[in-house]
C-alpha cells in the first residue's frame, strides 16, 4: 500500500480510491453515502457522536478525530489481497489513541460466510484464517463457519493498526444508512461469538486482546445520505478545506523508499 497521503477537497475525491469506482460509486450505495457524511462533517458525523456519548464509555465521550483515511488498505498474510477498509480513523479519547476501522453499509451484504469463503480451499486461505482467528482470540469451530469473512478481517484490521500506532484501543464501526438495518443479523451473529448482544446504535466492549481494548459499534446514519447525487449537494460551509484537514486520501503512484 502507498504510504503518502494528501487531503481531500470534497466527497468526489473518494471515488478514484475505490477498488471498482464505476461499480460502487452510485447514489444509494454505501461508498457515496459514507463519503458525503464524513467529508461534510470533517469529523465524526453527528450520528456517530451521539452513539459514542449515549453509551457512557468514558474513552469515547469526548473522542477527537485526528486523521481519517478513505479506502485504507491493511495487508494480511496468506495472499496479496489486503483488507480494504472504507475508512481508517486514528482518534484520541482520554489521552489514549484509538484505532478505528469503519465499514459503510446500505443494503450491500458483508460478503461470503467463512464456510463459503474457504470452500475453495488453499494454503493461503488456511494461513489467513488462522491469523485472523489468532488476532481475535477465536476458535475455528462450527459457529465460525456462519460468520461473514468481512467482519473478521475488518475487526482484525483495527487491532493490527492499533499495534502499528501503539494505540491501547481498537474499534470496528459499522456505519449503516439502511432504514431497515439490513445485514444487522450478520453483525449480531458476529457479536455472539464474544457472548455479546448486538443492538442498533450501540457501542460495546469486547475485551482486552494482547493489551488492546477492543470495541464494536453499529451506528444508524442518516438514510437521506443515500439520495445524495453529486458534489452540488455537498455543503462546503460544514467543511474546512486546509492543510490540517483530517480527512485524507491515498495519493496514487507516489511512494518513498
Amino acid at each position: 500500500m502507498n504510504k503518502i497521503f494528501v487531503p481531500t477537497n470534497n466527497p468526489e475525491d473518494w471515488k478514484p480510491l475505490l477498488a471498482e469506482p464505476e461499480k460502487h460509486w452510485k447514489t444509494g450505495y454505501s461508498a457515496k453515502a459514507l463519503a458525503y457524511s464524513w467529508e461534510e462533517a470533517n469529523d465524526f458525523p453527528e450520528s456517530v457522536k451521539k452513539v459514542f456519548i449515549s453509551w457512557g464509555i468514558a474513552l469515547f465521550k469526548n473522542v477527537e478525530l485526528l486523521l481519517a483515511f478513505p479506502e485504507y488498505q491493511v495487508p494480511l498474510p496468506g495472499g496479496s489481497r489486503p483488507s480494504q477498509n472504507d475508512i481508517f480513523v486514528l482518534a484520541k479519547g482520554n489521552d489514549q489513541l484509538i484505532s478505528i476501522t469503519v465499514e459503510g453499509k446500505v443494503s450491500e451484504p458483508f460478503g461470503d460466510t467463512i464456510a463459503e469463503w474457504r470452500k475453495d480451499d488453499s494454503a493461503g486461505k488456511r494461513k489467513r484464517l488462522k491469523f485472523l482467528l489468532k488476532e481475535l482470540e477465536l476458535e475455528d469451530n462450527k459457529e465460525i463457519n456462519t460468520i461473514r469473512y468481512q467482519l473478521l478481517h475488518r475487526t482484525a484490521s483495527a487491532l493490527i493498526e492499533a499495534k502499528k500506532f501503539r494505540a491501547l484501543n481498537a474499534l470496528m464501526l459499522v456505519h449503516s444508512f439502511s432504514q431497515s438495518n439490513e445485514c444487522f443479523e450478520d453483525y449480531s451473529r458476529f457479536l455472539n461469538l464474544f457472548n455479546l448482544e448486538a443492538k442498533p446504535d450501540s457501542l460495546v466492549f469486547v475485551g482486552t486482546i494482547e493489551g488492546i481494548n477492543l470495541y464494536l459499534c453499529w451506528v444508524k446514519g442518516d438514510p437521506g445520505r443515500t439520495r445524495t447525487k453529486d458534489a452540488r449537494q455537498f455543503d462546503p460551509h460544514h467543511h474546512n478545506v486546509s492543510r490540517s484537514n483530517p480527512l485524507q486520501k491515498n495519493t496514487q503512484g507516489i511512494r518513498i523508499g
